[in-house]
């Protein structure tokens, strides 16, 4: 009659996907249990594991069903959201209590990239701006906390790979992903591309603060945060748990991005978050067999006025070509795959603009 000692051995083969470790090692397995002719398991996954669940599933009860006296295997599943997210695993995502604002080990300024809604290119300006600072001399970590949408490993072209984790419980530390000069992480890089993410804001400030604090940054001049739309529970965590440099606020000329964009940029005045200034993003669409003539699609002047409002800058106006939507389906941002154009040109002054902004890093 097999041993819960056989039944531990035949489950330390199933292998977490992007660390390599055994899922028992990681304690994502636990309470193995036999009561012949049951085998019964806790399947404890953190939440950027949830994508390999089904996986792990079947193949523990291929596993413990090989074993001899064993023909039913029960598996339940643990809460991982009960557990705190400093310390604890990386995605253990929690209810993590509000504390004092703590720097990230190596990093020296990080600033946030907003917008009031959805569809303005706010992470084609947060991937770009990367790029542009790196290009810069800088050393740059992207941060793309977009957790609903997180587009930027598409954008940089890694959508296919998966960060590896070091350590187990509080020590467990994940390696970003290296593409186009910059060091990323992102929900995208841990779940199907189909796979939703359906999490309330406890669990998102966990995640969050966990891509702040347990990721391996290393040494970065600057960490560009890709922050989701709107004005809700991604950007109060990251307002608290850690000291910004400032936000850039991306906006449309249109009206109706205009008013969500005063929205987002009060409240992180509120918050006390200084405000770098405004992007006017898909200020003007250039035709690629007429590069010379400027059409504006979504009216003119929108982002001047944002800026004229409040009195902060505006930092730059983005016109809208074909390679920059080219480029971010192709995992090659236009600053890299189009130099000269006109976009690239403006994302490079804006980078300029940032860093004179933030001043030279502490």
């Amino acid at each position: 009659m097999a041993t819960a000692e056989q039944a531990s051995e035949a489950l330390a083969t199933i292998l977490d996907a992007g660390s390599g470790r055994p899922a028992l090692d990681l304690g994502w397995i636990d309470r193995v249990r036999l009561d012949p002719p049951r085998a019964v398991i806790r399947l404890s996954l953190p939440g950027f594991a949830q994508g390999q669940r089904e996986r792990i599933a079947q193949e523990s009860r291929e596993r413990l069903l090989q074993l001899d006296g064993i023909n039913e295997v029960q598996i339940e599943l643990g809460n991982a959201t009960s557990q705190q997210p400093t310390p604890g695993g990386i995605g253990q995502a929690g209810h993590g209590q509000v504390a004092e604002r703590q720097s990230i080990p190596g990093v020296k300024q990080v600033i946030a990239v907003s917008s009031g809604k959805g569809g303005v290119g706010k992470s084609t300006v947060a991937v770009n701006l990367a790029c542009a600072l790196a290009q810069q001399g800088l050393r740059v970590g992207l941060l793309d906390a977009d957790i609903y949408g997180p587009n930027a490993p598409t954008m940089l072209g890694v959508a296919d790979r998966t960060p590896e984790v070091q350590g187990s419980g509080g020590e467990q530390r994940m390696t970003p992903i290296d593409s186009c000069g910059i060091a990323m992480v992102s929900m995208g890089l841990l779940i199907d591309a189909d796979q939703p993410v359906i999490w309330r804001g406890p669990m998102l400030n966990g995640i969050i603060r966990q891509f702040l604090y347990q990721v391996s940054w290393g040494e970065r001049d600057v960490l560009v945060v890709d922050l989701p739309p709107g004005t809700g529970d991604a950007q109060l965590s990251l307002a608290q748990a850690v000291p910004m440099a400032g936000v850039v606020i991306v906006t449309t000329p249109q009206q109706v991005a205009l008013q969500d964009a005063r929205r987002g940029l009060a409240m992180f005045r509120q918050m006390s978050i200084p405000v770098l200034g405004v992007v006017e993003n898909m200020s003007a669409f250039i035709p690629p067999d007429q590069p010379d003539k400027r059409y504006a699609l979504f009216g003119e002047g929108g982002g001047q006025s944002l800026a004229d409002e409040f009195d902060t800058p505006l930092l730059a106006q983005i016109p809208l070509e074909m390679p920059v939507l080219s480029g971010g389906d192709q995992g090659r941002p236009i600053v890299i795959s189009q130099p000269d154009s006109a976009s690239a040109g403006s994302i490079r002054s804006l980078a300029g603009r940032v860093t004179e902004l933030m001043g030279a890093p502490a």
